[in-house]
């Protein structure tokens, strides 16, 4: 092995009596990141940019809340035995797929109540989302999860014997599966960008694309991956999932573009 990624030393800091964590903070600036990016989009559609920030503001707190019961009912081992421990998204376990469902919804929820063209608006926070993602990934880095089988790459992920699984206790470096879904995520982003300023794809077309691109590079990832998880043939449940998400994204991307031409 000539290099490796190194793990953080720390997964936060005190503020006074205040522990912060570096995965929430991570949480936090990619909000902020889709907003930006969101209504900035949306502006040069002749949109209002404080837009994003009101589908936001209901939006990302409906996410949190989804995505931990995702995590909850697919990772129960993993929850900790505290009575707390449901709730206790700090110590990371949030289940994205979930997150992204309940965060659309109600923010799909919000557009029509405020009487906003609902498809524009989701092709415009697509690229937006997966930044988030991207950014959010960076805190599974500092909290040591999410990464693959071990492996003497030179991008291989060093964690430390506390953190790795006890079938790997003597494996020293790991694929680094978030930084896969970094490169993956801010990729697809890109390529959402080109297709909306150079192709005429009918909204929501471009969601649809988003949510097919991220869930296929999902069924590849959970090949990969290690950590605790339901399984179902050998293999782990979000593999069926999220192929029947890809499946799903794929036809209704296919139906709106049919609905253009008829």
């Amino acid at each position: 092995m000539f290099a490796s990624i190194p793990s953080p030393g720390a997964n936060g800091f005190s503020l006074g009596p205040l522990d912060v964590r570096y995965y929430g903070l991570c949480y936090v600036v990619a909000v902020v990141a889709a907003v930006l990016i969101a209504g900035h989009r949306w502006h040069q559609r002749g949109g209002e940019r404080q837009l994003a920030e009101d589908v936001a503001l209901w939006g990302f707190p409906a996410g949190l809340i989804g995505g931990r019961i995702y995590f909850v009912l697919t990772s129960w081992d993993e929850v900790p035995d505290e009575w707390w421990g449901v709730f206790a998204v700090w110590e990371g376990g949030l289940g994205l797929p979930g997150g992204i469902a309940a965060g659309v919804l109600v923010g799909v929820w919000r557009l029509r109540r405020l009487g906003i063209d609902v498809p524009p608006f989701m092709d415009v926070a697509a690229p937006g989302i997966l930044v988030a993602q991207a950014i959010g990934r960076v805190g599974n880095w500092f909290n040591q999860e999410l990464f693959g089988r071990p492996t003497d790459l030179p991008w291989a992920l060093e964690i430390d014997r506390a953190n790795r699984p006890e079938r790997f206790a003597d494996a020293e470096t790991f694929h680094p599966a978030f930084l896969y879904e970094i490169v993956w995520d801010l990729g697809l982003a890109a390529v959402l960008v080109w297709l909306g300023h150079h192709t005429r794809i009918r909204p929501p077309g471009l969601f649809a694309l988003y949510v097919a691109g991220y869930a296929i590079f999902r069924v590849f990832i959970e090949t990969l991956r290690v950590d605790p998880a339901k399984e179902l043939l050998g293999l782990r449940l979000n593999f069926y999932v999220m192929g029947l998400v890809f499946l799903i994204a794929g036809a209704w991307f296919v139906r709106t573009q049919r609905a253009q031409t008829r």
